[in-house]
């Protein structure tokens, strides 16, 4: 649960950011008819539907189990992230490129270039201080990994997708920047337009890395090496445990799945047994509380 609340906090601090400046760019882009701004500010509100669809997919993976979802509602999130990655794909890289190359033979030159210079400044010091809030979080689950460790092996997709987006954002608003200026410097407006192709190209490949990267969960990933380990030695270590055969973990949103397959201590009667398992479950549990179901299997041999 505490995983899940500093996910919302990010996602709250990015919607109320791109919000603001979604309205800010379409204004600006209108007053000074810029296409790279125009794509900046269709950026914007894509990743504002992103953020909304961020918080349904947490809300909606905190539903209990039921008889037709028996192990819960979990991977909803990872559901809901994949969608993110395609509306970023959609809505923000091909429309950004469509736009540029619209305006590569119809651009009708810049006007009220200061405005659009003071918007994307402002804009980047939002998405900065967007960025600040969800590295604070992220801080507090990566445990003393590098944040590149913790990218790759993070089962955490709602805060993936706010990381991604941010740095997407500030890049594109570097993008956007560099473009208007060129355009002022030069007279060249053809300068803007290539810079709303840049940012579709660069959304492009951040929704692919994204959805590559959610689709492993998607469709069925095992706990983190650290975590992972820290089961099986936490079963080890167990006296009612003789030896582990296999051990296998699922990932399903914010809680885990844990099966496994042991040669259990030789006990006196099966009522033994059973407590000695009973024992070694509620262990698991107390030690790693997303841990939400335990399938113990004794065995002889593997």
């Amino acid at each position: 649960m505490s995983h899940q609340n500093e996910s919302v906090k990010s996602i709250l601090l990015a919607l109320l950011a791109n919000l603001g400046i979604a309205i800010t760019k379409t204004i600006a882009a209108v007053v000074t008819k810029s296409g790279a701004m125009m794509a900046e500010s269709i950026h914007s509100f894509a990743d504002c539907a992103n953020q909304g669809l961020l918080f349904w997919g947490l809300k909606a993976s905190r539903k209990k189990p039921n008889p037709e979802h028996p192990l819960g509602y979990g991977k909803e999130i990872y559901f809901w992230s994949f969608i993110v990655a395609l509306i970023l794909f959609s809505m923000g890289g091909l429309f950004s490129v469509y736009e540029g190359i619209h305006k590569v033979s119809a651009h009708e030159g810049l006007r009220n270039t200061n405005v659009a210079i003071i918007v994307l400044v402002v804009s980047m010091v939002l998405e900065s201080i967007s960025l600040y809030g969800c590295l604070k979080q992220i801080r507090k689950v990566r445990h003393g990994e590098s944040l590149w460790k913790w990218y790759k092996t993070s089962r955490q997709s709602e805060l993936v997708v706010v990381l991604s987006e941010d740095i997407a954002a500030l890049l594109g608003l570097t993008l956007a920047l560099v473009a208007v200026i060129l355009s002022i410097a030069t007279g060249n407006p053809i300068y803007d337009a290539a810079g709303s192709i840049g940012i579709g190209i660069l959304l492009v490949i951040v929704s692919c890395f994204l959805a590559v990267k959610v689709k492993g969960l998607l469709i069925g990933q095992s706990v983190d090496d650290e975590t992972s380990n820290k089961i099986r030695k936490l079963i080890e270590s167990r006296p009612e445990v003789e030896k582990i055969f296999n051990l296998i973990t699922i990932q399903l949103g914010p809680q885990v799945m844990v099966a496994v397959k042991a040669k259990m201590k030789t006990t006196d009667n099966i009522n033994q047994l059973i407590s000695n398992i009973n024992a070694c479950e509620e262990a698991l549990r107390q030690e790693i509380s997303t841990i939400q179901w335990v399938f113990f299997e004794p065995d002889l041999k593997d």
